[in-house]
Parts: structure tokens; C-alpha cells; sequence
């Protein structure tokens, strides 16, 4: 078969991408069209494939404020000439799902999540009160825009893999269609315990509003407590001028030093809801316990008092209680190691190969 792998963008190596990459190592000869591309930051096993990117790649200072390019997205993914390929398959947590596909060839979607700056997270990444009156009266006009786009686009796809029931749920209530889940793949191999525990909590994220680490650096002012945050992006600046000196920033570590942290650390913190979460499994492949915002996919990950404590109301408050907790419990290094192995790579691959296998064959029978 001629296979098309369509990612939404290829600058740096996050979850979507190490979904990517099995894709590519189970369609070695896969062709991938993406928005833009940046090479080096990239693994191998990607760079071995032909990549073709949008006109997106083009615009001078793309690589940098591609963001603020998001209303011209779909028209970027539409222009994309899927003709010839046997089976597309789309890794999507924006427009790749958005292709234009020959109605005989199966369109598989591997999604992420729905869109979440044009749903349900639309307030916390564009609140009125942080906006100028430009923006107050274009966004809302172009999110509306994006959002039927979004619909409409959705009817593209044959079928849908999910990567949690989470997002497996906000799959059927905006877009109305059922989704297989699959759960994403952590490399657990590459993490290990430690003999010593530091006086630190652990956080790695990109620094983007909806994931809350504005709740995680109140509740460390209040505990006092040593935390180092590593991670880049939109409210690096902000989290910085109002965090106390107990809390560390640091914008990228190399693996080396992730893998220490995650395994010196008292605790990994995960302050935000989430569509899966690939970090607290890191930290559990590393032995250390996870304390999470007990919504989205941190429930089908993290065990109650096991691998983990939830803090259930969405306040620095109910966090800063939760580390609290956490420091009373003793914590089994091997138990919680074997639930991240129950998200291993292999186990990953199999599962997707088999629900793409399974799709392709009810296609076949509908057709």
C-alpha cells in the first residue's frame, strides 16, 4: 500500500510526534505532509521519510509565530494532494484530520484531541481581559469560523482512534462519531529509579495557559516547597514574576537531566486537565509518585494512592493539600514502575497496528 501520514506540525519531539514515529517505523515508505517542518528537531526514524510541508513552512517567521497563523490552517492542510495513496492516516490535535482524501481511499485519525482552543478550552487560551480590542473582536470571529470548519472536517475521517476515553468523549459530543482508544506509548526504558530522593517536586510541561501551572506556582508560594518547573512557551514570563524564590525555572533540560529529575523528585505534579498525558507516565517509569487534577486522562493512568493522589477541586488550595498527603505515604517504587509498563511502546504498537488492521477491514466490508 501507498501510505500518507498527515501530522498538523513537525518542531520538536512531544507526544504526537512519538505517535508519529511508531506510524513511520510500521510505514517505513510512507510519504508525511505536515504544516511545518524543522528537521533537527526531529528524531531519525521521521527524518528518514519524505516530508512535504504547506505553504505555512514559506511565511518568514513561521518557525517562530506559527501560532498566530491558525486561521489559515485549514486552507493550508485542504491544498495538500492526497491522490494516488492507498490508506491516509492522520495524527491530529488541530487540522491534520482536515485532508482532502479520494472517497474510495480509508481515512484513519488518530486524534489527540479536538481542538481545544476552539472548544471547551477557548476562555483560558484567549481570556477577554488579556486581549487589546483588536484581537477582542477578531478572535471571536475567527474561532467561530474554525469551530463549523471543524465539524464539517471531521466527516472526512472513516474512522477514529482515540488516545483516551477521555477525548474519546469529546470526539463523540463534538463531532458526534465513536472512537477506538488506544492509549499513547511511553518509553519507559529510558527512565530508572534512584537510590536517593531530592527535597524538590517535579514539573515538565509547555508553559501554555490551559495547563494550569499558574495553579501549581500558587500552591507551591504557599507550601514553601521546593519545585523546579522545565518547559517553554506563552506564560514563561508571567509564571516567573509571580512565583517565590522556592520555585525554579528552566526553559529545556537535555534527556540526561529530565531523567534525573524524574527520579530524584519527591513528586511529579500535573496541575491541569488533560487529554492523556504522557509526563506522569515518565515520572512513573522513573518510580515516582504522580499528584494530578483528578480530571481527564490523569484518571486512566494514575491509581489513587498507589502510583499516585488526585487533588479534586480545581484550586492551589486543594493542590497544596495533595503534596501535603503525599508526604505522610510511603511510595513502592516497583509498583509504580510496572503500571507505566503497562503503557510500553510495544504494547502501543500492537494495539494501533490491530485497530487500523480492524478498520480497514470494516471498510472493506461497507464497501
Amino acid at each position: 500500500m501507498k501510505v500518507a501520514l498527515v501530522h498538523d506540525w513537525l518542531n520538536g519531539m512531544r507526544g504526537g510526534e512519538k505517535v508519529l514515529e511508531v506510524l513511520c517505523e510500521m510505514y517505513p515508505m510512507a510519504d508525511i505532509f505536515t504544516l511545518l517542518y524543522e528537521p533537527k528537531k526531529l528524531s531519525a526514524t521521521i527524518r528518514r521519510h519524505q516530508v512535504k510541508t504547506s505553504f505555512i513552512q514559506k511565511i518568514p517567521g513561521a518557525k517562530k509565530f506559527y501560532r498566530h497563523l491558525l486561521p489559515l490552517f485549514p486552507a493550508a492542510i485542504e491544498q495538500f494532494d492526497l491522490r494516488g495513496y492507498d490508506l491516509v492516516i492522520s495524527t491530529s490535535h488541530c487540522v491534520a484530520k482536515g485532508v482532502l482524501t479520494e472517497p474510495q481511499v480509508p481515512h484513519i485519525c488518530y486524534c489527540h484531541t479536538p481542538m481545544r482552543y476552539a472548544w471547551e478550552q477557548y476562555h483560558e487560551y484567549f481570556p477577554a481581559h488579556r486581549l487589546g480590542w483588536f484581537k477582542r473582536k477578531f478572535i471571536p470571529l475567527a474561532i467561530s469560523r474554525l469551530r463549523v470548519w471543524d465539524v464539517v472536517s471531521s466527516q472526512r475521517v472513516d474512522y477514529f482512534i482515540a488516545n483516551s476515553a477521555h477525548v474519546a468523549k469529546r470526539i463523540k459530543n463534538y463531532y458526534g462519531r465513536d472512537a477506538v482508544v488506544v492509549h499513547p506509548p511511553v518509553e519507559g526504558e529510558k527512565f530508572g529509579t534512584a537510590v536517593e530522593i531530592g527535597d524538590y517536586y517535579f514539573i515538565l510541561s509547555a508553559l501554555a495557559p490551559y495547563k494550569r501551572i499558574d495553579r501549581a506556582v500558587e500552591a507551591f508560594n504557599q507550601l514553601g516547597e521546593k519545585l523546579i518547573v522545565v518547559g517553554d512557551g506563552p506564560e514563561f514570563k508571567r509564571l516567573g514574576k509571580i512565583a517565590k524564590k522556592n520555585i525554579t525555572f528552566k526553559r529545556r533540560c537535555e534527556q540526561e537531566e529530565l531523567n534525573r529529575l524524574y527520579a530524584r523528585c519527591r513528586a511529579f505534579i500535573f496541575p491541569g486537565e488533560e487529554d492523556f498525558g504522557i509526563t506522569p507516565l515518565e515520572a512513573m517509569a522513573s518510580g515516582r509518585p504522580v499528584i494530578a487534577y483528578a480530571k481527564g486522562g490523569a484518571l486512566e493512568t494514575v491509581k489513587e494512592g498507589k502510583t499516585g493522589l488526585f487533588f479534586n477541586e480545581p484550586k492551589a488550595s486543594s493542590l497544596a493539600d495533595a503534596v501535603k498527603r503525599s508526604q505522610n505515604l510511603e511510595w513502592d517504587a516497583n509498583r509504580i514502575q510496572s503500571r507505566a509498563r503497562e503503557f510500553d511502546r510495544p504494547r502501543f504498537k500492537q494495539k494501533l497496528m490491530q485497530a487500523i488492521q480492524q478498520s480497514l477491514q470494516h471498510y472493506g466490508e461497507k464497501k
